[in-house]
């Protein structure tokens, strides 16, 4: 993963150069500043940035999840799908299941060490999915119909229900789906890792 450095009196100007010089939109570049450069007697300040193009990170994430897979004993073949500006990489493995594990747990721990790995390289945030054979989207849209369902139950008995333990991940997803609804509300109690949602009514 090619990273450039840039300099200019402000961190504008080293932007703008790189944005010329690489022949980019500021959209498509990760910038990290670094330091100020004192000038000397003569000289003024200058700032520098470094500057990577997302196109190299999401490369370079693609590249190390087949190293990595492979390492697993996994044969895999790796899909990427961009979907408003955030690159989803979809796995097709000789063991999905494996690969998954209960309850998406070899897959967010999967997902952690890729994460872990970027951060290294790049230091600042950087959104991105992983996913095996569209699990995730497969797992949301049940996660979005069961919260729809319970909601439905709770605005007719006008009792709350209390949905099973989940993750962060799987509580925002009910939190959000039901985020517009006009008879019930949300709220997460309890502790990790046994943290759940209940759906109240409204009134």
């Amino acid at each position: 993963m090619e990273k450039h450095k840039y300099y200019g009196k402000t961190k504008e100007e080293a932007i703008n150069t790189a944005k010329i010089d690489l022949q980019e939109v500021e959209g498509n570049l990760i910038i990290i500043p670094k330091e100020e450069i004192k000038g000397g007697l003569f000289k003024s300040k200058k700032l520098e940035i470094e500057v990577m193009e997302k196109r190299e990170v999401v490369k370079f994430l693609k590249e190390y999840m087949i190293i990595l897979l492979k390492d697993l004993g996994f044969t895999a073949s790796i899909e990427v799908k961009t979907k408003e500006g955030v690159p989803t990489y979809i796995i097709y493995s000789d063991n999905d299941a494996l690969l998954i594990g209960k309850n998406g747990k070899n897959l967010s721990a999967f997902s952690t060490i890729v994460n872990q790995a970027l951060k290294k390289e790049i230091k600042v945030p950087f959104k991105f999915i992983v996913d095996v054979s569209d699990y995730k989207e497969k797992h949301q849209k049940n996660l979005e119909f069961l919260a729809r369902k319970v909601a439905k139950e709770v605005a007719t008995t006008k009792v709350e229900a209390q949905l099973d333990s989940m993750n962060s991940y799987e509580r925002r997803i009910v939190h959000n789906a039901l985020a517009e609804n006009k008879t019930v509300y949300t709220e997460s109690i309890g502790d990790e890792p046994n943290r759940k949602v209940v759906i109240k009514p409204k009134n």
